[in-house]
């Protein structure tokens, strides 16, 4: 695992803060994080979260032939994976030492201490016995994986069924759920990690240490202990010298833990077998706190449709009436007009408008076309005069008199003319629309 270091700074201020009896997250040194579990939809999947850190547990089971030195038992394999989903400093595909580590200490809790019954595993001896294999993966990593994942790790098993066998002669049957109800696996007791972070050489100890204070620490102490008191596997590591008085006092914080963590276990289990028996919705979507936006939830409640023309006719009854007074129609803009009842019509004040404004567009027409009759009457003038005068280029001897005819100038006026009339023949079309529109 790949970690960014920790500057001097930080450094000094959590040690400060362990010398001090203060943690990050305002625990106290012996306090625990809150430990929640989810189970999923399937037997055997599991959602461990301790704090912020999260692991998820799967139990499968196939049948497979014993081990030749123990023909008669089961065989139980442990597999934890740590992702770079769970925290940048995890490399995919790579068993670092951490993971080695972890691997190992849970193959010793759960499966050296004898909490499952192998031999209840074995179907036919020497030759088929059930395999169950625990997948745990770290979804989020916040210190404490081994705690999270000796947690999932048992209630997966706990929550596990596997599928019912029959043994006639030679012949193995296994029957699915819908033929047979499922087995569940045969556990005797329910180990559980406890570590603490030891500082300065062990002077002083914090429970259930977060990831940046496992940064700084210079000691680990694992108890797997069970809620008879009995220590399934205990380990040390970072090289600290532990007097037998830290390790006893050690020793009963675990138990009291245990105890909690193992009673927390037992009312989620019951509370997940009564939630199936029942019928009832579970999984990892009816877990999610309802408290969020992602999972809001309302009851949907039935309309009552009845009576609905007596509650209409009250309300109407009920309400004021309308009044008597109505407004003067206003003009916005010239063109447009109120009409409603009560109040008059204002059509005709629109029509002496538009004829105004007819009699003066007329004028104007007609100036339009009186100027350019006179314009076309210059322009003929001129062009007779050209006619007769030609025009010289230059007087030199050596160039040629040249003598060019005048271009027809009256075409330019005659275009005028006409797209003057056409914008007069618009203008008119445009009003009788208008007038149109008024009568409807």
């Amino acid at each position: 695992m790949r970690e960014t270091p920790l500057s001097n700074c930080e450094r000094r201020f959590l040690l400060r803060a362990v010398r001090e009896g203060k943690r990050l997250d305002g625990r106290q040194c012996y306090d625990y994080r809150n430990v929640r579990i989810s189970f999923g939809p399937d037997r055997g999947c599991c959602v461990v979260e301790l704090g912020r850190t999260r692991v998820l547990g799967q139990v499968s089971c196939e049948l497979v032939p014993p081990k030749p030195n123990r023909a008669t038992e089961g065989i139980l394999f442990f597999n934890l994976e740590l992702s770079p989903m769970a925290a940048p400093g995890f490399e995919p595909g790579r068993q670092s030492e951490l993971l080695v580590k972890l691997n190992r200490l849970i193959e010793r809790c759960l499966r050296n201490s004898k909490c499952i019954d192998t031999e209840s595993l074995c179907v036919v001896a020497g030759e088929k016995v059930w395999q169950i294999r625990v997948d745990l993966h770290l979804l989020n990593h916040d210190g404490n994986i081994i705690d999270a994942a000796s947690i999932a790790a048992i209630v997966a098993l706990c929550h596990f069924r596997r599928p019912d066998v029959s043994v006639q002669g030679e012949e193995v049957t296994v029957y699915s759920p819908e033929e047979r109800d499922p087995v569940p696996l045969s556990i005797h007791h329910m180990p559980v990690c406890v570590s603490f972070a030891f500082f300065q050489q062990g002077t002083y100890l914090l429970v259930d240490p977060s990831e940046r204070e496992e940064r700084v620490m210079d000691g680990l102490l694992v108890i797997a202990m069970n809620k008879h008191r009995e220590i399934c596997t205990i380990q040390s590591s970072g090289g600290i010298m532990l007097v037998m008085d830290q390790v006893l006092r050690c020793s009963k914080i675990t138990a009291v833990k245990v105890a909690e963590i193992t009673e927390l276990i037992q009312k989620a289990l019951e509370n997940d077998q009564k939630v199936r028996k029942e019928g009832g919705k579970f999984g990892f979507a009816e877990s999610i706190p309802n408290q969020k936006i992602t999972a809001f939830k309302m009851e949907s409640a039935a309309v009552d449709t009845n009576n609905v023309e007596e509650q209409a006719e009250e309300i109407i009854t009920k309400a004021d009436p309308p009044s008597e007074v109505f407004a003067t129609p206003i003009l916005h803009a010239p063109g447009t007009a109120q009409i409603g009842e009560g109040i008059g019509n204002s059509w005709e004040d629109l029509e002496e408008s538009e004829r105004e404004e007819e009699v003066e567009e007329e004028g104007e027409s007609e100036a339009a076309t009186s100027e350019c009759q006179r314009m076309e009457t210059e322009d003929t003038s001129t062009i007779s005069k050209a006619k007769d005068e030609p025009i010289v280029l230059s007087d030199s001897e050596e160039e040629e008199v040249v003598i060019l005819e005048p271009q027809e100038v009256p075409n330019k006026t005659r275009t005028q003319t006409t797209s003057k009339q056409e914008n007069t023949s618009k203008k008119t079309f445009n009003k009788r629309r208008r007038k149109k529109r008024a009568a409807r």
